[in-house]
């Protein structure tokens, strides 16, 4: 047996996410019919995360065994013959047994988009808040766009969407920005107990292109996390939310404390890191 590494980049949004489900149409689940279609072997192949329905990838990765012996640049090339064109795989490598996709992964990160329809000229307040002095204009979404950007009714401040996205920097019980697992919460009781600790080394917005863009990196993310984060800074990035209130959502453990979800639309899984290979 040998064990495989895929990079693949996917358009979520006709999906109803990675994990395999039945009677939905799901990343894993294309990708085993794939490899089953290529090779006549049934496997499940581990993904790097579990991402939502209707969040795309730009860098998942999946690992899995094979038997059969097949030149990876062959194996790509089926792959890719055998999903449809909104799922490709970029890259296809042999790896050492030990390697999984999920629990040999140290880090990694994620982008958001954000496409305003409004923009404005604030000025701030000398209680610390702003206010919208006058609307500068309001833009209209592509509908190619659409499917890949928040389109976001609020105008925003990249000042205080950083001053806000600063303040996760670090280690942190991310408990506030956490959505409740299902299959988490179907565990039993001698399972161990999943922590909400989580590290980030990479928290900021920038802007390209009119959009507002959001990198995130860390060791690992809670269900639904990225998008809560997101649901907040925009918060404070529309001036509904003090961006130094963050340290006090993060102490208060309570997702009601934090602010809404962004839509999935807007969520990209950049890449992921793993240990480089022993010589």
């Amino acid at each position: 047996m040998q064990q495989w590494k895929l990079i693949l980049a996917y358009d979520g949004t006709p999906y109803h996410g990675w994990q395999v489900q039945p009677g939905l149409s799901t990343i894993q689940g294309l990708l085993a019919d794939a490899i089953h279609r290529t090779t006549g072997e049934r496997v499940l192949p581990q993904g790097s995360g579990r991402t939502d329905t209707g969040v795309h990838a730009l860098g998942q990765v999946a690992s899995f065994a094979l038997a059969a012996p097949i030149p990876p640049a062959n194996l790509r090339r089926a792959l890719n013959r055998c999903l449809p064109p909104s799922v490709r795989i970029l890259s296809a490598e042999v790896v050492p047994p030990e390697f999984h996709a999920r629990h040999s992964a140290l880090r990694k990160t994620y982008e958001y988009r954000i496409f305003p329809l409004r923009t404005a000229l604030l000025e701030p307040r000398t209680s610390g808040s702003f206010q919208q002095v006058e609307e500068i204009g309001s833009n209209i979404c592509p509908p190619t766009l659409a499917p890949y950007v928040w389109p976001c009714p609020w105008p925003l401040s990249l000042d205080a969407l950083n001053q806000a996205a600063r303040h996760i920097l670090g280690t942190h019980d991310f408990t506030t920005f956490a959505a409740v697992d299902p299959d988490l919460a179907a565990r039993t009781d001698s399972e161990p107990a999943h922590s909400p600790i989580r590290t980030i080394s990479h928290s900021q917005w920038s802007t390209a292109d009119q959009l507002f863009l959001y990198r995130v990196t860390a060791d690992g993310f809670l269900h639904h996390m990225v998008r809560n984060l997101v649901g907040t800074f925009v918060q404070a990035g529309a001036h509904r939310l003090l961006p130094d209130s963050i340290p006090t959502l993060l102490a208060a453990r309570d997702r009601t404390a934090a602010g809404p979800t962004a839509p999935a639309s807007g969520l990209f899984l950049v890449s992921v890191e793993y240990p480089e290979p022993s010589t």
